[in-house]
């Protein structure tokens, strides 16, 4: 499943002309576009998907939409390392960095 998350802007850089930012996932922090939303800043909340910042969001809306996804699992799926897990539970060896 390819979800539409909630973020946290913690940081902004230009890379080679293209505004970037770290996005915080609740304790996942991946790089997001922002060319979509030249306008947001550090600290504001985006929904993000596949990568690129579409819509800037609210702190409660946020909070709450991740909240209702950790209940359902659909933060680990989306950010998780599923094959690790699989592994672990078949008995195999965990590779280093993946515990």
């Amino acid at each position: 499943m390819c979800l539409a998350v909630p973020g946290k802007v913690i940081g902004i850089e230009e890379r080679n002309g293209i505004r970037m930012a770290r996005v915080d996932f609740g304790g996942a922090v991946k790089d997001v576009c922002l060319s979509y939303l030249p306008e947001i800043e550090v600290g504001d909340y985006a929904i993000v998907h596949v990568g690129f910042a579409l819509q800037r969001l609210d702190e409660a809306s946020a909070l709450a939409t991740l909240e209702l996804f950790a209940q359902i699992g659909a933060l680990e799926e989306e950010f998780g390392d599923a094959w690790g897990r699989a592994a672990a539970e078949a008995g195999a060896p965990v590779p280093p960095g993946k515990d």
